[in-house]
């Protein structure tokens, strides 16, 4: 479903991405984990078009999607859950969700917005209410619910338990379980290791712009292994992520 070969971003002088490759496989769940400022989220961005690649390919079904505007990109199934929901504050619940039928183009909606407040039973009782009086929680669910009306074939997912207490983060990774039981394809950015590597088959480890290692989710023996051999003996649970770039 995703190739992305030799990928390189620069933000002017800056090196952000140095060589990075990575598949995802159609109905695959992948974790992308690593420090502040490894390139998490410009991995991310970059693949959605919002940053320009310098260098390299990102191959989407097999087309070549490296120069594509993100308006085209999205409306060929691949759909950004941006970091910090970036939700329309001033319209309401119901009318974000249906923004996200933009991202359709020609194709087929394959989620309807009953099915959406299915997944999440708090939006329906919000329909009516202003998306910016939502609490984070709510707003990241509303974030993926708008993403899952956009049908998508790639669900991008960047740090969707930021900022959140921990029985809504159990709540958001509960719909994502769902939509991973559903062979939902999904590339995730994740602060909170424990969560990604019980939702990934394949985690991807970033360090310094470069993939340092890649594995079935199952090799890493947990977090704290994660953390030894990667972060310094840190618990990565805290440190391993937080606002990357």
């Amino acid at each position: 479903m995703l190739e992305i070969e030799g990928l390189e971003v620069r933000y002017g002088g800056i090196q952000a991405l140095r060589g990075v490759s990575l598949t995802v496989a159609d109905g695959e769940s992948v974790a992308l984990i690593g420090p502040n400022g490894a390139g998490k989220s410009t991995t991310l961005n970059a693949i959605s078009g919002l940053v320009p690649a310098s260098a390299g390919r990102v191959v989407f079904a097999g087309m070549d999607i490296s120069r594509n505007a993100p308006w085209d990109i999205s409306q060929l199934g691949v759909v950004q859950v941006p970091e910090g929901r970036q939700v329309f504050a001033d319209m309401t619940v119901g009318e974000n969700l249906l923004l996200g039928q933009n991202a359709l183009g020609s194709r087929d909606a394959k989620t309807s917005l009953d099915q959406v407040y299915s997944v999440f039973p708090i939006l329906r009782e919000r329909d009516r209410q202003l998306a910016g009086s939502l609490s984070g929680g709510q707003q990241q669910m509303l974030a993926i619910g708008r993403a899952l009306l956009g049908a998508p074939r790639l669900l991008l997912l960047d740090e969707p338990s930021l900022g959140l207490a921990p029985v809504i983060v159990r709540q958001v990774f509960a719909a994502l379980r769902t939509l991973k039981e559903s062979r939902m394809t999904m590339l995730l950015v994740e602060q909170n290791a424990s969560q990604a590597l019980a939702l990934a088959d394949r985690v991807y480890v970033i360090d310094g712009g470069r993939i340092v290692r890649s594995d079935q989710s199952a090799a890493f023996s947990g977090a704290n292994a994660l953390a030894d051999d990667y972060f310094g003996r840190r618990d990565i649970n805290q440190n391993v992520e937080g606002g990357s770039r």
